[in-house]
């Protein structure tokens, strides 16, 4: 189980799974942010990671899918 001091941000989540996973992945230039002329894949959810309480970030659901700029649940 991981300390208090070993845990990361929701921010640091985001980051680590968006823009680092492209950049791992070599893909930065069309994956990892909301940028024009970058490929349109992302969800939305049913609440801000970034703001809410900790205890409440495992009940936050995927709204809506969007893969290739297309609507897809």
């Amino acid at each position: 189980m991981l300390s208090p001091e070993q845990a990361i941000t929701p921010a640091e989540a985001l980051r680590t799974y968006t823009i680092f996973g492209a950049h791992s992945g070599f893909d930065e230039k069309t994956k990892g942010s909301i940028e024009e002329g970058k490929v349109a894949d992302l969800i939305i959810v049913s609440d801000d990671p970034l703001t809410v309480v900790a205890d409440q970030l495992k009940d936050i659901k995927v709204v809506t899918t969007i893969v290739d700029g297309k609507i897809v649940k």
